[in-house]
């Protein structure tokens, strides 16, 4: 404020000293004079290079999942994403309304399970269909299928997948739980609702249109879209069932998830278990 008065009085053609300026307008000098000389802040490149490499191969990894990844501390692993721009860009959403009620989490393993569907391009193999089931709990994906129908016996594999994963074998579950899904063809029809109950599971249907209330899995499929499937260009359903298998593998065993204390699913069953 001092200069630009003093530089305007010297263009009027009056010379006023600044400390003449500052008994004026009762501004300390050491204000005006005072200059920073704070340096600029220095990274370590032993930790910038490997945090570079880990999201060239992932850049759709946070500094939380990197910093768990690497073993380092996460305010550093923030700050250098802050210093070299590499945050991620959250999506807006903008308002939308929510349905309190159903909401899809379980208190332990095995007592809510959620399933859906979703499309993946596979190449000379055209559309093929994806189903997941993952534990509510653990967020482990217990099973999945990729068909090139997505008729129910798509879910239905699926599903027995899920059930050899966590009890070894076919059969009747020890305890009956719940298992989520939406209301759509494949989870209403006379095959998919047999079979779910020839394993004493027990349906659950979400509020039509709400597809909020299947959050568990429908926010593990926009992870698997946005951290596999529309990273690569399938060729066929082989290609894509190889590669979404790594994924999945990868998800369950060594991505950590901050919704579980950055533990794995796999861990957080084993302590669950």
């Amino acid at each position: 404020m001092i200069a630009s008065i003093q530089q305007g009085l010297r263009e009027d053609g009056y010379e006023v000293s600044t400390s003449k300026l500052c008994r004026w307008f009762n501004v300390p000098r050491r204000t005006v004079y005072y200059r920073p000389t704070k340096s600029a802040p220095r990274l370590k490149e032993k930790l910038v290079a490997p945090i570079k490499d880990l999201i060239e191969r992932e850049p759709s990894f946070g500094y939380r999942t990197v910093a768990s990844l690497l073993r380092l501390n996460r305010n550093t692993v923030q700050r250098i994403f802050q210093l070299k721009g590499w945050q991620v860009r959250r999506r807006p959403t903008g308002r939308r309304p929510r349905v309190q009620v159903m909401p899809s989490v379980a208190q332990r393993p095995n007592e809510r399970w959620a399933t859906d569907l979703c499309r993946v391009w596979g190449g000379r193999d055209g559309w093929l269909t994806l189903a997941l089931v993952i534990d509510c709990h653990t967020r482990e994906l217990l099973g999945w299928h990729l068909s090139r129908s997505g008729k129910a016996t798509t879910a239905e594999a699926a599903l027995e997948q899920a059930l050899i994963t966590r009890y070894g074998t076919l059969g009747r579950v020890p305890e009956p739980f719940l298992l989520r899904s939406d209301n759509g063809l494949v989870f209403t029809s006379r095959r998919f609702t047999a079979v779910v109950r020839s394993y004493g599971l027990r349906q659950e249907f979400i509020t039509p249109h709400c597809p909020q209330q299947n959050g568990m899995v429908e926010r593990v499929i926009r992870t698997l879209k946005e951290q596999c499937t529309h990273r690569h260009r399938f060729e066929t359903q082989q290609h894509a069932s190889r590669v979404i298998g790594d994924w999945i593998r990868f998800y369950n065993t060594q991505r950590p998830h901050q919704a579980l204390g950055m533990k794995t699913p796999a861990r957080a069953y084993e302590l669950a278990a």
